[in-house]
C-alpha cells in the first residue's frame, strides 16, 4: 500500500467489509441488518444490469410530433389512481430497511417503479454531478471522475462544462440509468461548506451558466438531470436543522438567480428540493419555493424530488412538492398511503396527484426517454480520461509564481536544477476527490486493487461517518513527475515528519509539497488551515528550500500563512480521473496554466460575513437553529468589495506562463429584449508561449451608487502576438433590483459604468452607458 500522509496506514474493504463498516458506522438500523443480502446475491448485483428495454405500448402518446407536456397529458389519463401513487414515491437503492431490490435493479441512488403495461420505464436514479456514483463502494463497476466543481467552474468554459455533464450522462445511460442526480449549483456563501467542491462557486452568472450548459450536456444523453439543491443550501453542518434566513430580494438576486440561469439554459427535467430550511418552512415543503418562484414566476415545467430524506410531511404535496425520494429515511412513506387516503378524502385534490404525475412523464418524454434507445456499448473510458484531464489542466489555477519559478524546465531530462523532492499529499498514491453521495470510484481504483489509488478511513462521529473515506484516484503525481525527469531526479517524502521532510527539501533544488483538504457532504471544516499540521511542514519545507512550489488539492478556499515564503502556489482542486498528469502537465509546461478562481480565497475567517459558522457543534440534530446573512446579494466578491476588504487571492484571479493584455473596451445599450447591454473588448498575447485568458466584464457603480458584479466574461486561446475579440450581452437582471412590492425587476434610469478587468480587483478601462428604465417579470 502507499505510504499515508499523516496518521496510521489504511486499507481497503471488500464488499462484505464494506457492509460491516456501514453496520458499525450506523447506517442500517440492527432491524435491518437481517435483510442485508449475501455475498452471492451482491456480486450479483454489483455491476450496472442490462436494464430490459420498456416495452412500447401503442398509443397517442408515441407520437413524436406533439409536445412533450400533450404526450404526458395524453399518458397520465391512462393512469389509475393507484399508478399514480406508484410514481411519487422511491426507496433509496441500499440495504438500509428495505426486504430486497427488484429483478435487475442495482446498487444506487434511487429507484421508482415504472407501469409496465403503459410503456413508462422505472425511474433509475444514480448520483452525481461529478461521474456516476458508487454508494458505500457496494458495486465494483468504476467510472471516470470529472474534477471538483470549482475545478470545472474555474475553467470559466461553457464548453467544457457541456462535455463534462456529455460525458457523466453516456456513462450513466451504459450503467442502465434514466436519471442523473447532478447540477449542483449553489452558490459558495460559506468558505467553510463541506460541499462546496461540487459546486460552481460563488457568481450567479457563472455558476448558473455552466451548471446549465453542464445540463444540457447530460441531457443531450437522453436521461434526464436535476438541478440542486432548491435553495440557499449554504452550509451541511446541521444541515437537516438549519433555517436559512434572508429577505426574498437578496435570495432572488444571487442563489435564485443562479438556479434561474440554470434552468433556463439546460432546462433540467427535475429540481431537487434541499434539506434545509427557508425563512421558516421547510424547502420541500415551501409554497414561496416550489409554488410561487420555481413553478408560478418562473413557469417550470418539470417536476420537484425531495432530497433523501428531506420530506418532512404529506402538507409537502400541497406546497409544491412532486416526488418522495429515499422514502426509507423519512417519518413515514408520506405519498404512499396517506396521499391516496387524502386523495380520496379529498384534502389532496386529484388534479394536483395528475399534475405531479404529469411533470415525471412530461420530463422524460423531453429528455427523450421513451423514444431512445439507451446505448449498450462499452464506455469508452480512454476518450473520458482525456475529457477529464483537459478539463483538469484548464481548471488548475496558477496562483503564485515567484521569479517564474514554473513551468519547470525539462531541459536535458532534468528541471532547473539538478533534483525535485516530493513532499506529501498520498502523491505516490492518487489524487485526492470529495466524498459523500457525489463519490466516484475509478474503474482501476481501489475498490478493485489494493495497489492502485488508496483510501484513508476519515471517520467521527457525523451523519456520514460510516463512509467518511478519502478517496484518491489512482493516478499518482508522483508517478506522473517522474515520467517527465526520470526517477534519479525525485525524492520522495510522505510528509508526516517535518523532519523528513526538511531533509528532502534540503537534497533537492526544488520542492514540490503537496497539500490536501478532504471535504464531505453532510459536515464543514471547521476553520480555513489545512488539516493534520501541513502548514507547518510547508513552512518548514520553504525555509529549507527557497524553490518550494505548494500544489494545493482542496474542496474550496485555504488560507495561507507561509504564503510569502515560498515560491510557488498551484491550486488543483480535486483533480479527477487524470489528475496527477493534469498537475504535472502544468508544472512542466506542457500545458500553460488558465485556471481563474471561482470563489474567493479570504485572508482568514474574519474577512468572511459570518466568521463564526452557525451550528458547526450542533450535535442535536432535532435542535432548529437559524443561520443569517448579512451579506443578502453581495455573495463573495461583492461582500469584499462593499466592504472594503482586500482577499488573499480575489473572484477571477489566475496567472499563465505567458502575458496577455486586455483593451478595447466599448460598451452601448442593447438593441433587443433580453439584454441591457452589447460590451465588447479585445484580448492579446503579448508573450511568448501559447495560452489562454479570461476577460471578464463588471458593473462598478450605477444609479444606486458603487456596486461590483460580473456582467459577462469570455475565454479566449491565443497564440503569441494573436488578438481577438470579444463580444457579451448582458442580461438586464444582472444590472436590475428586485422590487417585491412590485413583484419585478426594475432597472433604474440613469448611467452605468463598467470595467473590463482579470479579475474582480484588477480592473482596467471603463466605460459609461446610459439606460432607459425598465422592468422584467420575476
Amino acid at each position: 500500500m502507499p505510504r499515508l500522509p499523516f496518521g496510521p496506514r489504511s486499507r481497503v474493504l471488500t464488499t462484505g467489509a464494506a457492509l460491516c463498516a456501514l453496520l458499525i458506522g450506523g447506517a442500517l438500523a440492527p432491524s435491518a441488518q437481517a435483510q442485508i443480502p449475501l455475498e452471492a446475491e451482491m456480486s450479483a448485483r454489483a455491476t450496472a444490469a442490462t436494464v430490459p428495454p420498456t416495452p412500447t405500448v401503442p398509443g397517442p402518446w408515441m407520437d413524436t410530433k406533439l409536445s412533450p407536456d400533450e404526450r404526458a397529458r395524453l399518458l397520465e389519463s391512462q393512469l389509475t389512481l393507484d399508478e399514480r401513487i406508484g410514481m411519487l414515491h422511491g426507496i433509496m437503492a441500499l440495504p438500509f430497511k428495505i426486504e430486497g431490490l427488484p429483478d435487475g435493479v442495482v446498487w444506487s441512488a434511487g429507484y421508482i417503479p415504472g407501469v409496465p403495461r403503459l410503456g413508462i420505464p422505472a425511474l433509475r436514479e444514480t448520483d452525481a454531478s461529478l461521474g456516476v456514483a458508487t454508494p458505500h463502494r457496494l458495486r465494483p463497476d468504476g467510472a471516470t471522475g470529472l474534477p471538483a466543481g470549482l475545478a470545472i467552474a474555474a475553467t470559466w468554459s461553457p464548453e467544457l462544462a457541456y462535455q463534462g455533464g456529455a460525458m457523466v450522462g453516456d456513462e450513466a445511460t451504459r450503467k442502465g440509468f434514466n436519471v442523473l442526480l447532478g447540477g449542483g449549483v449553489n452558490l459558495t456563501r460559506e468558505a467553510r461548506n463541506g460541499r462546496n467542491f461540487e459546486y460552481l462557486g460563488e457568481d450567479p452568472l457563472l455558476a448558473g451558466t455552466l451548471a446549465g450548459q453542464a445540463i444540457r450536456g447530460t441531457q443531450d444523453q437522453h436521461i434526464v438531470a436535476t438541478v440542486k439543491h432548491f435553495a440557499i443550501n449554504s452550509q451541511e453542518s446541521s444541515r437537516r436543522a438549519v433555517n436559512a434566513v434572508i429577505a426574498e430580494a437578496p435570495l432572488r438576486e444571487s442563489d435564485l438567480l443562479a438556479f434561474q440561469f440554470a434552468i433556463e439554459a439546460g432546462k433540467p427535467g427535475s429540481v431537487m428540493c434541499s434539506y434545509n430550511r427557508v425563512n421558516g418552512p421547510w424547502a420541500c415543503d415551501n409554497d414561496f419555493l416550489l409554488n410561487k418562484v420555481l413553478k408560478g414566476d418562473w413557469a417550470y415545467p418539470g417536476w420537484v424530488m425531495s432530497d433523501w430524506g428531506a420530506t418532512p410531511a404529506l402538507s409537502a404535496a400541497l406546497n409544491g412538492l412532486d416526488q418522495q425520494s429515499g422514502e426509507q429515511i423519512d417519518k413515514d412513506v408520506f405519498f404512499d398511503k396517506p396521499l391516496k387516503a387524502a386523495v380520496e378524502s379529498g384534502q389532496v385534490p386529484t388534479a394536483r396527484v395528475s399534475d405531479m404525475v404529469r411533470r415525471i412523464l412530461r420530463s422524460l418524454f423531453a429528455a427523450g426517454v421513451f423514444d431512445v434507445k439507451a446505448p449498450t456499448g462499452p464506455i469508452d473510458f480512454k476518450a473520458h480520461a482525456d475529457i477529464t484531464r483537459t478539463v483538469a489542466e484548464q481548471g488548475i489555477v496558477l496562483l503564485k509564481n515567484k521569479g517564474g519559478v514554473l513551468p519547470l524546465s525539462t531541459q536535458g531530462g532534468a528541471p532547473k536544477g539538478k533534483r525535485i523532492a516530493v513532499i506529501g499529499g498520498l502523491a505516490d498514491a492518487g489524487v485526492l476527490s470529495g466524498g459523500g453521495s457525489s463519490q466516484v470510484m475509478a474503474p482501476d481504483g481501489p475498490n478493485h486493487d489494493y495497489k492502485n489509488g488508496a483510501f484513508l478511513h476519515i471517520g467521527g462521529t457525523g451523519e456520514l461517518a460510516h463512509i467518511s473515506d478519502a478517496i484518491y484516484q489512482p493516478d499518482a503525481p508522483l508517478a506522473a513527475i517522474e515520467a517527465k525527469v526520470g526517477k534519479d531526479n525525485v525524492i520522495f517524502a510522505d510528509g508526516r515528519y517535518v523532519s523528513e521532510s526538511v531533509a528532502a527539501a534540503k537534497e533537492a533544488d526544488i520542492a514540490i509539497v503537496f497539500a490536501t483538504q478532504w471535504n464531505i457532504e453532510g459536515q464543514d471544516v471547521p476553520d480555513l488551515t489545512l488539516p493534520q499540521g501541513q502548514d507547518a511542514v510547508i513552512a518548514a519545507v520553504a525555509a529549507a528550500n527557497p524553490n518550494t512550489i505548494v500544489v494545493l488539492e482542496t474542496g474550496g478556499p485555504v488560507a495561507m500563512p507561509w504564503l510569502d515564503t515560498v515560491a510557488g502556489v498551484v491550486e488543483a482542486w480535486y483533480p479527477g480521473t487524470r489528475g496527477g498528469q493534469a498537475i504535472a502537465n502544468i508544472l512542466f509546461g506542457d500545458v500553460n496554466p488558465s485556471g481563474h478562481l471561482p470563489i474567493t480565497f479570504p485572508k482568514e475567517e474574519s474577512q468572511l460575513p459570518s466568521p463564526v459558522l452557525a451550528g458547526l457543534y450542533n450535535r442535536d440534530r432535532t435542535e432548529l437553529f437559524d443561520a443569517h446573512y448579512p451579506e443578502g446579494s453581495d455573495v463573495g466578491y461583492r461582500w469584499y468589495a462593499a466592504k472594503g476588504h482586500t482577499p488573499l487571492f480575489p473572484f477571477g484571479y489566475g496567472l499563465s506562463y505567458t502575458t496577455f493584455a486586455q483593451g478595447g473596451l466599448k460598451a452601448a445599450a442593447g438593441s433587443k429584449a433580453g439584454e441591457a447591454m452589447n460590451i465588447s473588448f479585445t484580448v492579446t498575447n503579448t508573450g511568448t508561449r501559447a495560452g489562454q485568458d479570461v476577460g471578464q466584464v463588471y458593473l462598478v457603480s450605477g444609479p444606486q451608487g458603487n456596486r461590483t458584479r460580473l456582467l459577462g466574461f469570455g475565454r479566449v486561446d491565443l497564440k503569441p502576438g494573436e488578438k481577438k475579440t470579444v463580444s457579451v450581452s448582458v442580461d438586464p437582471r444582472l444590472l436590475a433590483d428586485f422590487d417585491t412590492q412590485a413583484h419585478a425587476w426594475k432597472v433604474a434610469a440613469g448611467s452605468y459604468t463598467v470595467a473590463l478587468g482579470s479579475d474582480a480587483l484588477s480592473l482596467g478601462e471603463k466605460r459609461t452607458v446610459t439606460l432607459k428604465a425598465q422592468t422584467l417579470k420575476p
